[in-house]
This record gives structure tokens, C-alpha cells and sequence, in this order.
């Protein structure tokens, strides 16, 4: 046997099929999702279900994209809304019209690729500050943070609402994007790979005269970088997907994301599946993009630690 080959015994023959079968059925809705899509509203409605379209069509997203029109981008004065009016913000410039389903996958993408930045950054700051200095109340901060990891969203509802509109923010992408960034599962997440960082390299840095900044961005963030990538994928996901706090924050259609606005579509005695089919395909893209982008560092980062040496 050469070097480097693995032995198929019974025990890897027998893993590899249950991982197979596994990522299947994972892998079974987003297949049922991309073809309901292209297949006409009759042979989704049968009660036979066909694994495979017979007639491919695009009908269901020519439908999505020919139901609304809006403005691809609109940039507004900012706190505008509270002295206009009919509170609503004054606009001096807007982008070209396009399908609303459009503005909205925008809207989206915009929403969750600022919360992922804004999470990553502040997350890796607090994390690395609570892991390696030492200031009075570092443990009772890092225990609320636990606690509060444990509190489920609609129990800070009333006060992040409060907080929001006392902020302005509410119906703007913002208010969906600030309640996102402080996220307690992030702080843990990299205080717990910061905790990894050797103290000797960080106390080298300071004899080299490093500041603290330099030792931040070119000592510590290229060691957690692997846990950088997987909250990465964690924040763009969590925020793409948070139906609840969309629905309760945004209310004009302009700032729709792509769940609420494809909600929006259906009439209240029928549900349109080819729109709803086309809607979720569309919608499935940038987070297949995301994850095929970070994939690397999320398999660093729910690896590392847990082979030692």
C-alpha cells in the first residue's frame, strides 16, 4: 500500500455511505426548489409529484418579475423621515426601474452583507478583548453574554422596537441590520478562538513596539481568521433568514426583502407555488455564493481545536 492511501474498511466504507445518504437529504428541498421553479403551475399542483420536470419553463419567473416595478436603489436624506410631512424620507436619487423582485434581492444582499461585516468586525474585537485583557468585570461581562445567548428574540421585542424608533431607523434596512450586529453567539464564538492565540507572539509585538491596532489587524485577525469565515457564513445565513424581525421592522414595500416581498405576492384564498418556487430559488443564490466564498475558513473553523499538537 502506498503512502498516504487509506484502508476501505468496513467501519469508513459504512461512514461514507451514511454522509451520502446524509447530504442527500439535505441537498433533497433545494433540488425539489430549483426544479419546482421551472416546471408550470399545473405539473406542481399534481398530485403525483414529478422528481424531474417534464416541461421545462420559465414562466414562473417571468411572472415573479412582471408582477411589481420599483427603483433599484433609492438614497434618502438621512433622518429626513421625522420632518417630512407625511414622514416618509425625501429621496435625491434613485436608480433605474426594475422588477421589484429585484430590489428586493437587493435590499437583501445589502441587509446581510452589512450585518456579516459589522458582526465579523465588532464580534472579533470583543472576543479577542475579553480573551487576552484583563480588565475589573471581564467575567461577569462574558457571563451576561452567555445569558443573553439563551434569550429567544421575541422577549427583547418591545424594548428593541422602542430603541429603534428612538433611533429613527425603523422601516430602513438599518433597523434590521443594527439589532444584528451585536450578536452574543459571535462574541463567543471568537472569544473562544482568541483564547487560542499564544501570548508570547502578542507580547512580541508590544516589544517591537507594535500598537495595539497593528497587533489587532496583522498579528491577531490573521490567527482567527478561520473563525472569522465560519461567522461569517453564520451571520449572512442568520440575517438572510430572519423572517420575524423583517416582518416587524420593515413596512414599506421599498424596503422588502425578498421573504417578505414574495409573502406580499400571494392573495389571501390562494397561494401561487410557481411564484413562491421562483421566489425561493432566486433567493437560495447568494447563499450558495457565501458559502462556496467562506467554505474554506468555516471547515477550519468547526475543525479547529479539535485535534491537538
Amino acid at each position: 500500500m502506498k503512502l498516504g492511501e487509506k484502508r476501505a474498511t468496513p467501519y469508513r466504507v459504512i461512514s461514507v455511505i451514511i454522509l451520502v445518504i446524509l447530504a442527500l437529504l439535505f441537498l433533497f428541498p433545494l433540488y425539489w426548489i430549483i426544479t419546482g421553479s421551472l416546471k408550470p403551475v399545473t405539473e406542481i399542483l399534481n398530485p403525483t409529484p414529478s422528481f424531474f420536470p417534464k416541461e421545462f419553463t420559465l414562466n414562473n419567473f417571468d411572472r415573479l418579475f412582471a408582477k411589481r416595478s420599483a427603483p433599484l436603489w433609492e438614497l434618502a436624506v438621512p433622518f429626513s423621515a421625522q420632518f417630512s410631512a407625511r414622514h416618509q424620507p425625501i429621496i435625491f436619487s434613485a436608480g433605474p426601474t426594475v422588477p421589484a423582485a429585484i430590489r428586493w434581492l437587493v435590499n437583501t444582499v445589502f441587509m446581510a452583507v452589512a450585518a456579516m461585516l459589522l458582526t465579523c468586525i465588532t464580534a472579533a474585537m470583543a472576543g479577542y478583548a475579553l480573551a487576552k485583557k484583563r480588565f475589573q468585570g471581564r467575567a461577569i461581562l462574558f457571563s451576561l453574554i452567555v445569558c443573553a445567548m439563551a434569550l429567544p428574540k421575541q422577549v427583547i421585542l418591545i424594548p428593541l422596537i422602542k430603541e429603534i424608533s428612538a433611533l429613527h431607523m425603523w422601516d430602513s434596512l438599518w433597523a434590521v441590520i443594527v439589532p444584528t450586529v451585536g450578536w452574543p453567539f459571535g462574541v463567543f464564538l471568537m472569544k473562544q478562538f482568541s483564547e487560542s492565540i499564544p501570548g508570547e507572539i502578542l507580547e512580541a509585538a508590544r516589544i517591537d513596539g507594535s500598537s495595539e491596532w497593528h497587533t489587532f489587524y496583522n498579528v491577531v485577525t490573521p490567527m482567527i481568521k478561520p473563525g472569522i469565515g465560519a461567522l461569517a457564513i453564520f451571520t449572512f445565513i442568520n440575517s438572510w433568514n430572519d423572517y420575524f424581525l423583517q416582518l416587524i421592522m420593515l413596512g414599506s414595500g421599498s424596503n422588502y426583502t425578498i421573504s417578505l416581498g414574495i409573502a406580499t405576492l400571494q392573495s389571501e384564498t390562494s397561494i401561487d407555488l410557481g411564484i413562491l418556487m421562483a421566489g425561493a430559488a432566486l433567493a437560495a443564490v447568494p447563499i450558495i455564493i457565501v458559502f462556496l466564498i467562506f467554505q474554506k475558513y468555516f471547515t477550519q473553523g468547526i475543525t479547529m481545536g479539535a485535534v491537538k499538537g
